[in-house]
């Protein structure tokens, strides 16, 4: 009996042990099984080989019956359609409404077509932009209504879509939509774009009466006008204000010619530029919905215009304020960023920005410029940057730490925008920009993405250290002295820079003022200007024999034919390098012309009765 029931226990414990064997086997087996027939099934709809007419039809009917989906799936599916979207070629009508559609759903805008499927319109609450087509697909134009306004020609969204740039038509269309992204309702965003349309006109105005008073070419509006040189906007591009072109701006990369700006052929991003928008504020600015430059003519020879008063008439109260946007943020001092909130009554950041030394942000703007155009990482530097010119190697050292006043150094931030109020501010503006620009384009000539070592025999040292927000001294080695020598650059405004050098009295002269200062303005560079100050110090040297030769024959002359005939004389009193000589006249000329050539110097002796 016992082993009847050990048997039968045997047998259950078999069977359930093959059982659970089994039993993923099968299940392995069906799971094959149904894949193959699937991919069958596959097989045959493709040997089918149905019209793509038909395919997309059950692929939109699908989709018109897919259930809810998640926020991450709807997105990844969306970047793939955008993804198929770009790979297709657009070569027909439905092509290119297709890929129109596609880029106003990426911008968050409405789209549709007409009946005749020739007119593609793309749709916000305040503006819409329309796309004619001819029946191939061809463009034939693109329109950019704003509200309440008549649908006007844009030519840069005709050439982007005729070059088929599809990327930058996108951008004009998120330039559109963030130029909305105000406060209020519609009636009240309404109002906002009529007084930056005012501020618009007041502009262009002020720029065509500075040129009407200077007859200013491309290049001196740029440098000197009231506004820059004005680029209206267009598509989804704000106004463009360019104010400040460094001398290497307007050269060719590469080829070093000088380019033949005009007002047609001047890139937007060339130099330092802002464009003029408005946005919304914490604060209330009362802000012109009406132009406020009277009469047609300026009131002096500068081109500045004249202003109505401010009422209440041509102005209302807005939770805005118009803003210049930077082209990209740039380095400012302390004392700038003060200068431009006494200018507009209005401060330039809403919290108290994090300050840096100045100089550690000009040298990070320096570099992120020359990144841009660069596929090398930038080396460490240290503060240390190295400059190659034809003959000399410089190294410079950014002392931007140094004190310059109750033991702090120079303290700056990066500014990204300015708000103002009115169109009269902006002039004001530009010259606060420009004159830091000019200051920040000397200091960053010194920065270079470049190496070389440093027990180089031929390697000249530099320190550069800052004495006020708008001045600098340059130190180094006297070219012919073992002594220390500097060179103070007061950066006076955007088109006014004055130099001065410092030496020992027992020092030889290197050169004059005159010439470091007409060398800086002409070329706004560091490097540039130290490498002509030792240029002309040679040259100098070079020369001095012959100096000394003059000057005895000169002193021979004085003593000989002067001393005993009781004549007076004038002579010229130079000093080496000078580019103007002064004339003087003295009864005890004679000492005077022995003291200088006791210094080396040569003087003009002209004898009279």
């Amino acid at each position: 009996m016992y082993f009847l029931y050990f048997l039968l226990l045997c047998i259950f414990y078999s069977f359930f042990f093959f059982r659970k064997k089994i039993n993923p086997m099968c299940k392995e087996a069906e799971k094959q099984s149904r894949t193959v027939a699937l991919l069958e099934r596959l097989h045959a709809k493709h040997n089918a080989s149905r019209p793509w007419q038909e395919t997309c039809k059950v692929v939109r009917q699908a989709m018109e019956k897919r259930g809810v989906m998640n926020a991450a799936g709807h997105q990844l599916l969306l970047n793939c359609l955008e993804t198929l979207q770009r790979a297709l070629k657009v070569s027909s009508l439905s092509s290119m409404t297709d890929r129109l559609e596609s880029i106003a759903r990426q911008n968050m805008l409405g789209s549709h077509l007409s009946p005749t499927g020739t007119e593609c319109y793309i749709t916000s609450d305040m503006f819409y932009v329309e796309v004619q087509l001819d029946s191939n697909g061809q463009l034939v134009d693109v329109k950019v209504a704003h509200q309440g306004e008549n649908p006007t020609s844009c030519p840069e969204l005709i050439q982007h879509l005729r070059e088929k740039k599809f990327e930058e038509f996108s951008k004009h269309l998120k330039g559109l939509v963030d130029l909305y992204k105000l406060p209020g309702d519609n009636k009240l965003k309404t109002k906002m774009y009529i007084a930056l349309q005012s501020l618009e006109l007041d502009l262009a105005k002020m720029m065509h009466m500075f040129r009407l008073a200077t007859n200013a070419n491309t290049v001196e509006t740029i440098l000197h006008g009231s506004v820059g040189l004005l680029t209206p906007r267009s598509g989804g591009n704000l106004v463009t204000l360019q104010c400040y072109i460094s001398p290497y701006d307007i050269f060719q990369e590469g080829s070093g010619t000088q380019l033949n700006l005009t007002d047609s052929n001047v890139p937007r991003s060339l130099g330092v530029s802002v464009s003029v928008t408005i946005e919304g504020t914490s604060a209330v600015y009362k802000l012109p919905i009406a132009p406020l430059i009277t009469g047609s003519h300026p009131v002096d020879n500068k081109g500045t215009p004249a202003f109505s008063t401010v009422t209440n008439s041509n102005c209302v109260d807005l939770p805005a304020c118009f803003f210049l946007k930077m082209n990209r943020p740039m380095p400012f001092s302390t004392a700038f960023i003060k200068r431009m909130s006494n200018a507009t009554l209005i401060p330039v950041f809403e919290t108290a920005p994090s300050l840096s030394p100045l100089y550690q942000l000009i040298v990070q703007s320096q570099l992120q410029l020359l990144e841009e155009g660069s596929s090398m990482p930038a080396p460490s530097h240290n503060m240390h940057f190295y400059s190659i010119l034809p003959d000399q190697q410089h190294c410079y050292f950014l002392n931007g730490n140094a004190p310059i006043q109750d033991s702090h150094s120079l303290q700056g931030a990066m500014v990204s925008k300015i708000p103002f109020r009115h169109p009269a501010h902006v002039p004001l503006l530009l010259d606060i920009i420009r004159h830091q620009a000019a200051y920040n384009t000397l200091i960053g000539s010194c920065v270079r993405q470049k190496s070389i070592k440093e027990d180089s025999a031929a390697l000249l040292q530099f320190e550069v250290c800052p004495l006020t927000d708008s001045s600098f001294g340059v130190s180094f080695q006297h070219p012919v002295n073992e002594s220390l020598v500097c060179v103070v650059m007061e950066v006076i405004d955007s088109r006014q820079v004055s130099c001065k050098l410092y030496k020992g009295q027992s020092d030889a002269l290197i050169c004059t003022d005159d010439f470091i200062t007409k060398v800086v303005q002409r070329c706004m560079s560091i490097p540039v200007t130290m490498r002509a100050i030792r240029r002309k110090a040679e040259t100098i040297q070079a020369d001095t024999p012959a100096l000394m030769l003059i000057a005895q024959t000169v002193e021979t002359m004085v003593k000989n034919n002067l001393q005993s005939s009781g004549k007076r004389m004038a002579w010229v009193e130079p000093a080496l390098g000078a580019t103007q000589r002064e004339k003087r006249k003295d009864p005890e000329g004679q000492k005077k012309v022995e003291g200088y050539l006791a210094q080396g110097l040569v003087v003009e002796v002209v004898v009279w009765a």
